[in-house]
């Protein structure tokens, strides 16, 4: 089996072919909890994302792009740092009060894509969502970011109440007329309680301020349009210098609010639940139109590597966010869990209006990152660099096997092949597999009758998973 991961060596052979001046800026933008199937380039031709298409159609979309868990954390816990991130034990989703236990953070061994990109020269910056603890310790300026504005647990209100200026959709229990099912709404219409999921919305802004690196501010525009001035702002005062910017959106995740001119955007969808999450995403849209809009006018879009990827598949249920044409959704290792939209551009270098149908994975943005940037790596990592593969430099698929694990459940692709044990009530749970070559959608399980190729594949994934440490938190059962 061919390594999967990436040395040091190769890290630095790999930079050799840039030049020195020709640095690029590195722009991660990062969506939350948006479905495989919810932009216009991924076929959804409901609500318009033309910003974010543009990043396709002035580079490549990667029609099976990947990130590392099916959850917010552990997903953003490998996308940091390049690696498995149950390689150092970061299994596991934290949620409320369970983000400030010391045990959730990165490991300070750990280097992060920040971390690098510092040690490198360049400006590092973080807009938006953390999620990878909420102690000190875990602070996202100690792992190599010079600036930090946004909040470091699972979720934020887009707005607070009275949530003025919005339609706020909230999950309850038990509505005001004290059934546990359907919907409520009150007298103005911009406030629907709804009992589909059967809780109550998480109190998200619980002890989770906004802040400014370390201290709390009172934010008073709509979330993803603050998000979005600080980043624009990060851009604005690091134009004559290479910078990295993670920004890191909480749109699309829950709690569903939208604005009021995105409501009326959309006024011809009848299902109020569907209209703000398709607010929700056409000011996600908006603002990633401003982000690339102000590099253009600073001149320097055009040195300028952008990422745009989700942390892992939508929640259908609580969002309607779509995950077609693949199977299951967030939390799950069904390909709508882990495949997501995964876009880059950098004109300057790759040619636009491209897919590239290879697995690659959010791991690759540090090893793409550290290659570009001609920054240093004092371990292996478990990403690639992609430019090669995009430059025509190198041939075939960027890799061989992806492993991913969250308790009980665990997979592995393997070329077009892959193995899954889903999460299960059985005590035992049975091993599935599948041809993602002629079923994407992942609806008929060989497992039965492909016995040599489930022993190959087992073998595979059980040499990888002893190389994986043991979980350092787990949540309360």
């Amino acid at each position: 089996m061919r390594n999967i991961l990436l040395s040091l060596s190769a890290v630095l052979v790999a930079t050799s072919v840039f030049a020195e001046d020709s640095r690029p800026n590195i722009v991660l933008l990062f969506a939350d909890d948006l479905g495989y199937g919810e932009l216009g380039c991924q076929g959804n031709k409901e609500i318009p994302t033309p910003n974010i298409d543009s990043i396709a159609v002035n580079g490549v979309r990667f029609t099976n792009g990947y990130v590392s868990a099916p959850y917010c954390s552990a997903s953003r816990a490998g996308l940091l740092t390049g690696r498995f991130q149950t390689r150092f034990g970061y299994e596991f989703n934290p949620v409320g009060s369970h983000n400030d236990d010391p045990r959730v953070k990165l490991p300070r061994e750990e280097i992060t894509i920040a971390e690098a990109l510092q040690n490198a020269g360049y400006a590092t910056g973080l807009v938006g969502k953390w999620h990878l603890g909420g102690s000190a310790a875990a602070h996202p300026l100690r792992h190599g970011f010079d600036e930090f504005f946004g909040f470091l647990h699972e979720g934020h209100f887009f707005v607070p109440p009275p949530y003025e200026n919005v339609t706020t959709m909230l999950r309850r229990r038990v509505l005001p007329n004290g059934t546990n099912s359907g919907r409520w709404q009150n007298q103005s219409g911009k406030l629907i309680l709804s009992a589909h999921m059967g809780h109550n919305e998480p109190p998200y802004d619980a002890n989770n301020p906004i802040l400014r690196a370390g201290q709390p501010v009172v934010e008073g525009e709509y979330l993803t349009d603050a998000l979005t001035r600080e980043a624009n702002s990060f851009i604005d005062r690091n134009a004559k210098r290479p910078f990295f910017l993670y920004l890191a959106y909480n749109a699309v995740h829950s709690p569903l609010q939208a604005r009021d001119e995105d409501m009326q955007k959309f006024a011809h969808i009848d299902d109020v639940h569907r209209r703000i999450f398709a607010g929700m995403l056409s000011r996600l849209d908006h603002s990633v139109g401003s982000v690339l809009s102000n590099l253009k006018r600073k001149q320097l879009l055009q040195n300028t590597l952008v990422f745009f990827i989700s942390d892992n598949g939508g929640p259908t249920k609580e969002l309607t966010s779509s995950n077609l044409p693949l199977r299951g959704g967030k939390g799950q290792l069904y390909e709508g869990g882990i495949r997501v939209p995964f876009l880059m551009q950098w004109p300057e270098r790759i040619e636009g209006g491209r897919e590239f149908d290879k697995p690659v994975s959010s791991l690759d943005v540090m090893g793409t990152a550290a290659a570009v940037a001609k920054a240093r790596l004092n371990r292996t990592i478990d990403g690639v660099s992609l430019l090669p593969f995009l430059t025509r430099q190198e041939s075939g698929a960027p890799h061989e096997t992806l492993f991913w694990r969250q308790g009980k459940q665990t997979a592995i692709r393997s070329g077009d092949w892959k193995l899954i044990r889903p999460r299960s009530r059985k005590s035992q749970p049975q091993w599935e597999l599948y041809d993602l070559s002629n079923d994407p959608t992942e609806s008929n399980n060989l497992a039965a009758g492909k016995h040599d190729k489930m022993t190959q594949m087992i073998d595979v994934w059980s040499k990888l998973d002893k190389q994986m440490s043991e979980p350092v938190w787990r949540p309360q059962r």
